[in-house]
């Protein structure tokens, strides 16, 4: 047994709270799972190594971290959010220096590679949430909502530095989204607005050069057909060749003539394609769609202010995985290096989101105790 405020965790509470999680969320991000193990199967030539086996190691892992943080008062939880905020900005700091990899992004732990970018994607919906709490209806004070930016950009910016322009966008995105949904004064969204669209050439000059060669290789695949453009162009032959129900299980040519470069990680939403289909595709969407339907709900129902910006965040960061890897995939963004939510192989992000589940389920039996 262990304790928390000197109340001790029975069997019987600990069933109480277990009974009281959304069942059917979870049951929706099972199938979604099951889908992402049949897709890495399929990715592997028919076989359980190296990509199969170890996502379901992950999806237990992921499932087990979602009941042990539904055990915990969703106040407990937010005590370590400035811990959690620090420890990420020390292992960005960190990996720029000692970091492995092409691009140093990840931290070897021996066992494991930690991507630090990933985690501060929580540590952001944590901070952000628990600032709002603590210094609450200051929506219109400039310097409140340019310190609430602050706390965004110091990691964006070393993520972005790393380079990892997609996670770091995607992470900016997601705290000024939690920012405005606090109620963000019109006057400073216009500032942010002229100030951004005045830095652009700015930002241009300081992108590095296959950043600038990848935005240019997006507007015209064709620019560099054997290159950069590769991806994107054989991306679209595979789903267009799927059709309406796909080529089969097991059966894509581009992914089984290796045709479809990363089909295991950011380009397996091609490989459901081309396999399943104009359906199968669809069913994946729709997936997502009631999943950030439910957490939507929660979101509308919850009345405590730090909750409703925990169940947004983790919502709207789920929706971001979804919208960069979409997008990506099928030429509508350039290739920003997204995994797509419980069926890219990946270890740090699928971990960070079954976090923000776990988060939001805490605060479901939190709420009905």
């Amino acid at each position: 047994m262990f304790s928390y405020n000197n109340k001790f965790y029975k069997p019987d509470s600990i069933l109480k709270k277990l009974l009281k999680i959304d069942w059917l969320l979870l049951f929706l991000v099972l199938i979604v799972c099951i889908i992402g193990i049949g897709a890495l199967y399929s990715a592997g030539d028919g076989s359980l190594n190296p990509w199969a086996i170890n996502h379901i190691y992950k999806i237990i892992l992921g499932f087990l971290i979602i009941f042990i943080l539904s055990q915990f008062n969703i106040n407990f939880i937010m005590n370590f959010s400035v811990v959690l905020y620090v420890f990420c900005i020390l292992c960005l700091i960190y990996v720029i220096y000692f970091g492995v990899g092409d691009v140093k992004r990840w931290i070897n732990l021996k066992y494991f590679f930690f991507q630090p970018s990933e985690l501060a994607k929580i540590s952001i919906i944590l901070l952000l949430a628990k600032f709002f709490t603590y210094y609450p209806n200051n929506s219109k004070n400039f310097l409140y909502n340019i310190f609430a930016i602050f706390l965004v950009l110091t990691p964006g910016f070393l993520v972005v530095n790393q380079p990892d322009l997609g996670t770091g966008s995607m992470l900016i995105l997601l705290g000024f989204a939690i920012i405005f949904v606090n109620g963000l004064s019109w006057n400073i969204i216009f500032s942010i607005v002229l100030v951004s669209l005045i830095s652009l050439p700015i930002i241009w000059q300081n992108l590095l050069e296959y950043q600038k060669y990848r935005i240019l290789v997006f507007l015209n695949p064709e620019l560099d057909t054997l290159g950069k453009g590769y991806q994107i162009i054989q991306s679209k032959i595979a789903i267009g060749s799927g059709g309406m129900f796909g080529k089969g299980f097991l059966t894509g040519s581009q992914s089984r003539l290796d045709f479809l470069p990363e089909k295991h990680t950011d380009f397996v939403f091609t490989l459901i394609s081309e396999e399943m289909g104009f359906v199968g595709s669809m069913l994946v969407l729709i997936l997502y769609f009631v999943i950030n339907l439910i957490l939507i709900k929660e979101f509308l129902k919850e009345e405590n202010v730090t909750n409703k910006i925990l169940i947004f965040g983790v919502s709207f960061l789920i929706f971001l995985y979804i919208f960069f890897n979409i997008g990506m995939v099928t030429g509508l963004i350039p290739v920003v290096g997204a995994p797509l939510p419980f069926i890219s192989n990946g270890g740090t992000s699928l971990i960070t989101i079954f976090i923000g589940l776990g988060i939001i389920q805490s605060i479901r039996v939190s709420r009905n105790v």
